[in-house]
């Protein structure tokens, strides 16, 4: 029983850092073609493709569904398209590594609120971060960049609390091939009709391997561990991934951190480690909860 849970919390570690990694890179590579076609014509085109993809590789249709098991998977779609709209938003009006610190409050506070005694108190380090990142006493950043960051939080805590309850009762990924096509259709309502003549094959074919990049391959990696992670120490895992946003903003974007908001995204790092409580879980065989 030791053995299988230390094996599953290795492998979920690892499909978690995978995922992060695709995540990161995909938003640098959208930031210039939002340039193009706007923030919510990225996220669109990217869901769009990701819907179809899921679809044909998933076949949910021959998935058994329950009417709670569907409405999770939709539930999971619509969450999953506000944390996709409102980040890509947040990237168009602040740096990368703020951005996605801030959007860590999601998991960080699903860590916390799973936490006991002191392990709440990770949640006043990762204030004082969010202060040192944002420094809203000089008023320098972008007020709705954090506010769309801070959306995209909201809706990341939900989506890793309905990913992993999908994951327990749906069979494969025929979930994500519920979500992604929610996901898409939530989306299509932000854009404008304006968007469809700079839809050019070149740009078409830009968006089909984003859509591969982020976030069917990371999303679908997400899905996979946390089957065999915990929510709360998957939230602390996601604490990786403002590093590698920091690192990806300064390499492809040439976005350089002023030294306050570097110790700020530590603190918020700490504070994401400093929430865990525990490592694998024992996999639950889809169909053990209705």
């Amino acid at each position: 029983m030791a053995a299988t849970s230390s094996r599953n919390a290795r492998v979920g570690t690892a499909l978690a850092v995978g995922s992060m990694g695709c995540v990161q890179v995909g938003l640098a590579v959208s930031v210039d073609l939002a340039n193009t076609l706007g923030a919510t014509g990225v996220v669109w085109l990217r869901l769009m493709f990701a819907a179809l993809i899921l679809l044909v590789v998933a076949r949910p249709w021959r998935a058994r569904f329950t009417r709670r098991s569907l409405l999770t998977c939709v539930l999971l779609g619509v969450a999953s398209a506000g944390m996709t709209i409102f980040f890509m938003a947040a990237v168009m009006r602040i740096p990368l590594g703020t951005a996605s610190a801030l959007e860590f409050l999601g998991p960080l506070g699903v860590a916390v609120a799973r936490g006991r005694g002191r392990g709440r108190l990770w949640a006043l380090v990762a204030a004082v971060g969010v202060l040192a990142l944002t420094e809203p006493w000089k008023g320098t950043v972008d007020g709705l960049g954090i506010v769309f960051a801070l959306a995209a939080a909201v809706c990341w805590g939900g989506y890793i609390l309905l990913t992993q309850r999908a994951g327990d009762t749906v069979t494969g990924l025929q979930a994500l091939a519920i979500s992604f096509p929610t996901a898409a259709l939530v989306s299509s309502f932000t854009i404008t009709p304006e968007l469809f003549p700079l839809l050019t094959w070149p740009m078409l074919a830009a968006g089909f391997g984003l859509a591969l990049l982020l976030p069917v391959v990371p999303f679908s990696l997400e899905f996979l561990a946390l089957r065999r992670l915990d929510a709360a120490t998957f939230g602390t895992l996601m604490s990786l991934e403002p590093a590698i946003a920091l690192l990806v903003g300064f390499v492809a974007l040439g976005q350089v951190p002023q030294p306050l908001a570097v110790v700020g995204l530590v603190l918020v790092i700490v504070a994401g480690i400093g929430a865990s409580r525990s490592g694998g879980r024992e996999p639950v065989e889809p169909g053990d909860r209705s």
